[in-house]
């Protein structure tokens, strides 16, 4: 299977690396510290042909948050990051019809629209949630990234909807020592220490019509991107395991299938996943997190019935590792999913 890491030259650097140097020279920042400790001047990042890895990227975006005062960088770079200038990929979201579809193709084309973090959508009861998993971002600068994220699609869904749309917010993180400046960029519906980084929203505004929708604008866009991405990578290495790792989560393979799978050796595997910062209990772990809030939520499931359904030996045994992964009870979710649950 052909995926992108840490080192692939695969994101082309006239689009959110160039986007990042904008931005940067709007703040009135130097736009050579931004280059500082990469093989790259401006000139030659901006070429068609450049093409810059997820660590040159990361290190990039590192350097534009060292430079930029205030704490609100990655909200202040979103805001401005989608549908972006990624040719037709581009076209296709200024054309979405409605939200749902701006999602789909989000999520479909993750690879060069978000090409750090994963996103993926949830239904959850009356709500879709859109949430993000590692793609090829590092610990250290996953809270950026998210924020970077979350503001590009509010920024996005609101000039494209013509409305500010009734987003809510969970990070997964303790609340910081300064929150105004969410409630600043995203609004007050924000929540910390929670157990996933998303936005949710009331499922039936993903049907509402948007003003700007062609539906055969899009058709025709996206066929043209196909044209244009015939052949690169569309997943990377973190998002096509946890792909599998969910869709066999009932018999979950283990790291040496996992690895079969992607192509590579076992000892090939772990290395990728340690230069992740993550290692294979850990992605496991964090796609059955995910499982059980859906089993919780929209089935009503019963520890002794998630257990069942994760492979393990009894409900016990299913709690312990729940409150290990996530610092919660099985019970303390079911308490923060309740409408007046939420603080």
């Amino acid at each position: 299977m052909k995926t992108y890491q840490l080192n692939s030259r695969c994101i082309p650097g006239a689009y959110q690396p160039a986007m990042a140097l904008e931005f940067a020279r709007g703040q009135d920042v130097d736009v050579s510290l931004l280059l500082k400790g990469m093989a790259w001047d401006e000139h030659s990042l901006r070429q068609p042909e450049a093409l810059l890895s997820p660590a040159e990227h990361l290190q990039l975006l590192h350097n534009l948050a060292v430079a930029l005062p205030g704490g609100d960088g990655a909200f202040l770079l979103g805001q401005g990051l989608l549908p972006g200038h990624l040719g037709a990929l581009s076209h296709a979201l200024l054309q979405a019809t409605n939200l749902g579809q701006a999602l789909e193709l989000l999520q479909r084309y993750q690879a060069w629209l978000s090409p750090l973090l994963a996103p993926r959508l949830m239904r959850l009861g009356d709500e879709t949630l859109l949430y993000w998993t590692d793609s090829c971002a590092l610990p250290r600068q996953r809270a950026f990234l998210v924020e970077m994220m979350m503001a590009a699609v509010t920024g996005m869904a609101r000039w494209l909807s013509g409305q500010r749309l009734p987003w809510r917010y969970t990070f997964n993180r303790t609340r910081p020592a300064h929150p105004e400046q969410y409630a600043v960029h995203l609004g007050s519906a924000v929540q910390f220490n929670a157990y996933l980084d998303a936005m949710a929203i009331d499922s039936h505004w993903l049907e509402q019509p948007w003003p700007r929708g062609n539906g055969a604008g899009v058709e025709m866009a996206v066929a043209a991107a196909e044209q244009e991405l015939e052949g690169q990578p569309r997943r990377s290495l973190l998002t096509a395991l946890h792909d599998h790792l969910l869709a066999h989560v009932r018999r979950p393979p283990g790291l040496e299938a996992c690895a079969d799978m992607l192509g590579m050796s076992p000892a090939t595997l772990k290395r990728h996943l340690a230069q992740h910062g993550t290692h294979f209990q850990a992605e496991l772990d964090q796609v059955r997190i995910h499982v059980t809030l859906q089993l919780i939520h929209n089935q009503g499931y019963s520890n002794e019935r998630i257990a069942a359904y994760l492979g393990f030996h009894d409900a016990n045994n299913f709690r312990r590792s729940f409150k290990r992964w996530t610092g919660l009870t099985p019970s303390m979710l079911r308490h923060q999913l309740q409408p007046d649950g939420l603080d």
